[in-house]
């Protein structure tokens, strides 16, 4: 390497140029690139949701999610394994491929399958979402939507229809649907006992509604010399006007859908409810997607929604509840400090060492040059700026110092010995060229093994290495260039006047580098001595150290935790709630409301900022990709706690509020979930670091198998909020129709399917209608339903009419006993109803509130977090 040497003294410009060319490529790397906590976790992984509303899990899992799984492993190629969860109405597949897949290639070979697929599945069913998944996929920010004098659909219609949208125009957000409100839908509100009077069932509405509101263009007619576009009044501009649509003619006169039902501007039964601060309110989540940067992405939606508050009602409060770049910022703020404060340490022990600083400037100059060569190749690598990037280049600091500093070290000594300044810059470098490149490459090779790493690891710790290894190359390299090249106009030849007047100088500093230098001697002797002594009492000396060796692994290993990252005390934490499954979501919020208020009883109200519930099911399956909750129905919700800056330690609140809970709310489980970006990005999407996962065909053999090993992990110090995942009691109603008796009065078992599917969950599903609302230009589905107030006992269930096309008329004598009077198609007679009750026998029951699948095999999860007060004897997988 000494030919590079000698061209810098040739050319010493080109490299002084080249020197400002690091410079300013540095400081466009730095300014360019994406800035996040971690580096980008690029595991490929599709989700595919599925949703038939009113569908139960278990029925979800075998007609939907089984086949779905099934067909996949048919004509998907490089899949890893396919876990999946069926809960009430939706379905959530993830799909896990192999690291080499080409994942837009997975993604087309999903979707035409899942197309494929829909001939095969319940009529109704919709093609599915399809989303590739991230691990650093988390809400980087929550958005909070209240004000005065606004309702719960207004507020989930303007961050549905409006904010979302906006939010879609900046780079790397994502936003899915938002939590909480209700959805705005017209709704046909069915009454039972008018329709029975009417001899009409829930069927006969939706099927008049969807004959009568149509979409249906007409075209274009030429009359003289002008072209006319014509238009009907297929769809009602006016909810209130499908009130007028007709159903049918009785006895020459029209029944309207007013007669037996209220078209109304409203919204489906709530499935998910939103406090803060014990208000309602709606919740949204942006996220981050890819390599895009935390920070700009945050920059970028607070920038949009101030340019939209003229858009917005002014009575809407948007309030920022968590936001995670606080967090990034704090953790690279973090380590560019200790870097800066490593980098001025280490220049101030050489110009004490050197006791020269014009010598400490040339290293002060290449240590930099080196950083920023390594984050300029990291920049064509696609990296990000994160804590393990820059924690890299903190580690690499020190080690930097020492191509520089033993560089111009050998060029001071030659100088000493009184060569010219080129001749002792030569003989420096090729002195140490040999040591100085074995020594650069022997650190760099430490560093190796971890591109070898694989799943997460590898992620996490490449960019490290790659970090400290571009920048001991580059150090080297710059040992070989500028620093020669700034010695030589820098640094003088040696002068035996100067240093005796040296050591008689008065100048302060001078005086504390002469008495640093003999201080120094005085130990560099002690430590002669010290290592003469060890020399010549070889054995005794080695014992001592093996004992001491031995004695410090056995005595300090058992008190020292397994983790595979540092805990954070992020300022908040996250509590889930499950009460008894299927608890109506009014006795869940109610529940939540209390929750709230033992939290603020046993924390000081100064150290709160704020309380999130997020109370049952998301509207859309969506969400489920994204959440680490995994709630199951209506009986779950999330409470997370926002702390003040100044706080005391957040899991300390956390186990005393464990004790809390679980004295003051028998029967309802509570468990800890990640909240903080870390924890969420680590954890995979799952709620807890420790998942035992218990596999088999038969599901209630893993549910004893499962029961067994909950017993053992909740006998293990430190682990906490063990639990099983997937609950077995959710209550039920079981409708069993008497086909025979059906079949005898003109009813087959898909007319009482379908009048039980309206009723209860309305027509969409199966037979999906829209009205366009002129005034802000969104289509709104039109659902024919009962209200659930109206239906609220087995006996309301019973008296739910029925029709088939081809029934005979049939009156309803004494104490519900049905006798057949005559048979008829005729047009315009009189329709024949039947009631469930007369049908169908209804027991109750229960079920699995949530199924869960490995490899199309039936799965049960164990979850549990660890307790942060014991974690000597718990390892965290």
């Amino acid at each position: 390497m000494m030919w590079i040497v000698r061209l810098a003294l040739r050319r010493p410009y080109t490299f002084v140029v080249f020197a400002l060319l690091i410079l300013l490529l540095g400081i466009y790397s730095i300014v360019s690139m994406p800035t996040d906590i971690f580096p980008n976790i690029d595991i490929p992984v599709v989700t595919v949701e599925w949703q038939y509303t009113g569908m139960s899990p278990d029925q979800m899992a075998n007609r939907i999610i089984t086949g779905s799984e099934r067909g996949m492993t048919t004509t998907v190629n490089d899949i890893q394994h396919i876990e999946s969860y069926s809960l009430n109405g939706i379905g959530v597949i993830k799909v896990f491929f192999q690291p080499t897949v080409n994942i837009s290639s997975a993604v087309a070979e999903i979707t035409a399958i899942s197309q494929t697929e829909l001939r095969s599945l319940p009529a109704g069913t919709v093609p599915p979402f399809i989303i590739q998944y991230y691990a650093s996929s988390v809400p980087v920010l929550q958005l909070g939507l209240s004000g005065q004098g606004l309702d719960e659909q207004q507020l989930n219609d303007l961050s549905q229809n409006t904010i979302r949208t906006y939010l879609a125009e900046i780079e790397g957000a994502q936003s899915p649907y938002p939590y909480g409100g209700k959805q705005r839908q017209v709704q046909v509100d069915l009454d039972t006992a008018a329709m029975q009077a009417r001899g009409l069932s829930p069927a006969d509405v939706v099927n008049a509604i969807n004959a009568q509101n149509v979409i249906a263009p007409s075209g274009t007619i030429k009359v003289n010399q002008f072209e006319y576009m014509v238009e009907t009044n297929s769809a009602p501009s006016l909810v209130a006007q499908l009130n007028n649509l007709p159903i049918k003619a009785k006895n020459g006169a029209i029944v309207y859908v007013r007669d037996v039902a209220h078209v109304r501007d409203g919204s489906p039964p709530q499935t998910n409810i939103v406090h803060i601060n014990g208000r309602r309110a709606i919740l949204m989540n942006v996220m981050k997607t890819g390599s895009a940067s935390t920070l700009d992405i945050i920059k970028g939606v607070r920038d949009k929604i101030a340019d939209i508050r003229g858009q917005l009602p002014p009575q809407l409060r948007i309030d920022a509840l968590s936001d995670q770049s606080i967090f990034v910022r704090g953790a690279i703020d973090g380590v560019i400090r200790e870097a800066l404060v490593a980098a001025c340490l280490t220049a101030v022990m050489i110009l004490v060492f050197l006791g020269s600083w014009r010598s400490t400037l040339i290293i002060a100059v290449s240590i930099p040059l080196s950083i920023l060569c390594s984050l300029i190749v990291l920049a064509m690598l696609h990296q990000t700026i994160n804590i393990m990037t820059l924690g890299g280049m903190a580690l690499a600091v020190g080690i930097l110092v020492d191509d520089a500093t033993v560089e111009i070290e050998n060029i001071n000594r030659n100088l000493e010995a009184g060569k010219e300044i080129e001749q002792a810059i030569l003989d420096g470098a090729a002195q140490i060229a040999t040591p100085a490149l074995v020594s650069t490459l022997s650190i760099c090779i430490v560093f190796v093994p971890m591109f070898f790493l694989s799943g997460v690891a590898r992620y996490l710790f490449v960019p490290l290495a790659e970090a400290v290894v571009f920048a001991m190359l580059a150090s080297y390299l710059l040992s070989r260039t500028i620093v020669p090249t700034m010695a030589r106009y820098l640094l003088k030849e040696h002068d035996e006047a100067e240093v005796e007047a040296r050591k008689h100088s008065r100048n302060p500093f001078v005086q504390f580098q002469l008495a640093f230098e003999s201080g120094f001697e005085n130990t560099r002797l002690g430590y002669l001595r010290l290592l003469t002594f060890s020399v010549h009492h070889a054995r005794t000396f080695l014992v001592c150290f093996l004992l001491f060796a031995v004695g410090s692994v056995v005595f300090l290993v058992p008190f020292l935790g397994q983790d595979f990252f540092p805990a954070v005390d992020s300022g908040s934490f996250k509590f889930h709630l499950r009460a008894h499954t299927g608890t109506r979501i009014e006795e869940t919020a109610a529940l939540c409301d209390r929750v709230d208020a033992t939290i603020r009883r046993n924390i000081p109200a100064d150290e709160i900022v704020s309380i999130v519930d997020n109370i049952g099911l998301p509207y859309s399956g969506i969400n489920l990709s994204y959440t680490t909750s995994a709630p199951v129905g209506t009986a779950d919700a999330d409470i997370q706690v926002t702390l003040t800056e100044k706080h005391h330690p957040t899991e300390a609140y956390v186990d005393h509020l464990r004790e809390v809970f679980a004295r003051e709310y028998p029967g309802v489980t509570f468990y800890e979930l990640p909240v903080d970006i870390v924890t969420q990005i680590l954890n995979f999407g799952l709620s807890s670091p420790i998942d035992i996962q218990v596999v088999g065909p038969n599901l209630y053999g893993n549910r004893a198998l499962a029961e067994k090993v909950l017993a053992d992990v909740r006998q293990v110090p430190g682990a906490v909020d063990a639990r099983i995942q997937q609950p077995f009691d959710l209550p039920k109603f079981t409708v069993d129709v008497d086909r025979t008796r059906a079949q005898a009065l003109g009813l087959t078992q898909a007319d009482v399917a379908q009048s039980i599917l309206i009723a209860l969950s309305g027509s969409f599903q199966t037979a999906p209608n829209f009205y366009l609302d002129p005034r802000n230009g969104v289509s709104y589905n039109i659902a024919t339903q009962s209200p659930q107030y109206k239906i609220d006992s087995l006996a309301d269930l019973k008296s739910l009419p029925v029709t088939g096309a081809s029934a005979p008329i049939q009156a309803i004598g004494a104490g519900g006993n049905v006798v057949t009077a005559q048979a008829t198609n005729a047009p315009g007679a009189a329709q024949p109803v039947q009631v469930l009750g007369n049908l169908a026998t209804i027991t109750p029951g229960a079920e699995l509130g949530m199924v869960s699948h490995y490899d199309v095999q039936p799965v049960l999860d164990i979850n549990t977090n660890v307790s942060g007060t014991d974690l000597g004897t718990v390892t965290r997988a």
